[in-house]
């Protein structure tokens, strides 16, 4: 038995590929590599200019008071904390960052330490170094 169809097959025979579509092929085979180039190339270029960036901000002050203090090579840079102001304002979400852990909500006078009971769903105004300097602006502690 033969692989190969028979001669009286219905089938059209598959015309040879012309010159014209083999260069379509390799137009379109070329765009492509080039596009694919062209993203390779841009996604590079992103990543050097954030780190670009990012590297910009070692040494700097954030708004939120926490400067940039660069580290040896395989370690990123650390934050330094600026602790001349005993609070800062609390983000929007009202979370505090991990240098200012005590929540303060200034309607009602009470500040919440972290482990306390209420700590997670209190919705921060102000956000504390410590307990002490919350208690010297006037602030209560949350009983327990």
């Amino acid at each position: 038995m033969s692989l190969t169809a028979p001669r009286h097959s219905r089938m059209p025979p598959v015309a040879p590929t012309t010159r014209e579509n083999r260069w379509m092929r390799r137009s379109v085979k070329r765009a492509l590599g080039f596009g694919v180039l062209a993203a390779a190339s841009y996604a590079v270029w992103q990543a050097f200019a954030r780190r670009s960036a990012s590297s910009s901000t070692v040494g700097s002050t954030t708004p939120g008071g926490t400067a940039w203090e660069p580290q040896p090579f395989p370690f990123p840079p650390q934050p330094r904390v600026d602790t001349s102001t005993p609070w800062i304002d609390a983000a929007e979400t009202g979370a505090c960052p991990a240098h200012h852990p005590v929540k303060a909500k200034l309607t009602s006078g009470i500040f919440h330490v972290p482990g306390g009971a209420n700590y997670a769903r209190t919705q921060a105004d102000r956000c504390y170094l410590s307990a002490e300097a919350a208690e010297a602006d006037g602030l209560r502690g949350a009983k327990r």
